[in-house]
C-alpha cells in the first residue's frame, strides 16, 4: 500500500479531471490518496498545473515526484488505463455535478488556442458517457469543439437522454452549427451555451448563426454567453463593438483578455462591464466614468463620442 498526495497547482475552483482520474486509479489500488502536506513523507506525489502563469509549487518529500497538465508542456499524458478511469469527484466534493470530455481535438489551430497542438486537428470522440457520468443531475461539458465532431447530432442526443442540466463550458462552434445541430440540442436540458467570437472577421456568419439559434431554441441571456477574445490582434474598438454587438443580438458577452496578467487597465474594466450584472449599463462609458483618463489614453478610442 503506498501513500499517494496529489496537487492541484492552479486551484481547488475548478476540479482538475487528471487528478480525480488519478485519485480514482490509484485507490482501486488499494492506495491512501490524499492531499500533500510539508511535514508528511509519501511514496509518489502528483502536481497537476493547467496555466502557464501558474506560480509552481517545489516539493521533494517523496520516492517520486510526477508533475503534468499543459501548465508544464504540451507532451505528458495520462496513462490510458488512468485516462479511461470514472473520476473520483470525492477529491472534491462534488455529489451532484459530473465533469467531463466526450471528444478531443479541434480543425480551428487558432494561434491563441494550444488544443490543436495538444489534442490533433480533427475533433473525434475519446470518451463515453458513462466513463464520467453515472446519474448526476447535472453535466459540465469540457470539450473544446464537440460541434466540429462527425457525430455531435448523436452526442447531442445522447447528452438529451441524460435529463441531466448541461453545461457546454467550452465555446461551441457557431461557424459550424445547422439547423439539424440546432433540433438536437434543444432537446437537452441548457444549464448554460457557450459560444465564441474570437476574430472580428467573422462578423457575418456569427452573427447569422446566434441570431439562427436564438430563433430556434428561445434561450435568452442568462443561459447564452458569447467568449470574446480581446487583447489578441484587435483593437480596444473592436474589441468594444462586438461586446455591444453580442448584446444586441441577445446573447450575453464574457470578455476573455490575452495575456491578462500584463494587459492595460481598459481590458479588465471591459471584462468587468461584460459581466450580465451590469446589462442594465448601457454602454461602456457610463460603466467606466471614473476611469475615463486610463481608457482614453493611448487606445484610439475616442472616448464619449
Amino acid at each position: 500500500m503506498a501513500n499517494i498526495a496529489l496537487i492541484d497547482i492552479d486551484s481547488k475552483n475548478f476540479p482538475n479531471i487528471a487528478l480525480m482520474k488519478i485519485s480514482a486509479y490509484h485507490k482501486m489500488l488499494g492506495d491512501n490518496v490524499g492531499d500533500w502536506y510539508a511535514w508528511k513523507t509519501y511514496d509518489k506525489i502528483y502536481k497537476s498545473k493547467v496555466f502557464t502563469f501558474t506560480k509552481d509549487l517545489k516539493v521533494a518529500n517523496a520516492k517520486e515526484v510526477i508533475q503534468g497538465g499543459t501548465g508544464y508542456n504540451l507532451e505528458n499524458k495520462l496513462p490510458i488505463d488512468i485516462d479511461n478511469m470514472f473520476p473520483d469527484y470525492s477529491l472534491y466534493n462534488i455529489t451532484d455535478t459530473a465533469y467531463g470530455y466526450l471528444t478531443r481535438g479541434c480543425p480551428r489551430q487558432c494561434a491563441f488556442c494550444i488544443v490543436s497542438k495538444k489534442e490533433g486537428i480533427k475533433t473525434e470522440q475519446k470518451y463515453k458517457l458513462s466513463q464520467f457520468w453515472n446519474g448526476q443531475k447535472n453535466i459540465k461539458l469540457l470539450d473544446p469543439n464537440i460541434t466540429a465532431a462527425p457525430n455531435s447530432i448523436e452526442l447531442f442526443e445522447e447528452l438529451a437522454d441524460t435529463k441531466a442540466w448541461v453545461d457546454f463550458t467550452q465555446g461551441l462552434d457557431l461557424r459550424l452549427m445547422t439547423e439539424k445541430k440546432i433540433e438536437a440540442i434543444k432537446k437537452i436540458k441548457i444549464k448554460m451555451m457557450h459560444f465564441a467570437w474570437d476574430n472580428i472577421e467573422d462578423e457575418k456568419i456569427i452573427c447569422e448563426k446566434l441570431t439562427m439559434f436564438k430563433e430556434m431554441t428561445n434561450i435568452d441571456y442568462r443561459k447564452l454567453t458569447v467568449y470574446i477574445l480581446t487583447n489578441f490582434n484587435t483593437t480596444f474598438e473592436q474589441d468594444l463593438y462586438r461586446v455591444y454587438k453580442v448584446k444586441e443580438l441577445g446573447a450575453s458577452p464574457y470578455v476573455m483578455v490575452y495575456n491578462r496578467q500584463t494587459a492595460e487597465k481598459k481590458y479588465k474594466l471591459l471584462q468587468r462591464y461584460s459581466k450580465p450584472v451590469f446589462r442594465k449599463i448601457k454602454t461602456f462609458e457610463e460603466y467606466s466614468g471614473k476611469y475615463k483618463k486610463d481608457v482614453s489614453a493611448n487606445t484610439g478610442f475616442n472616448y464619449g463620442s
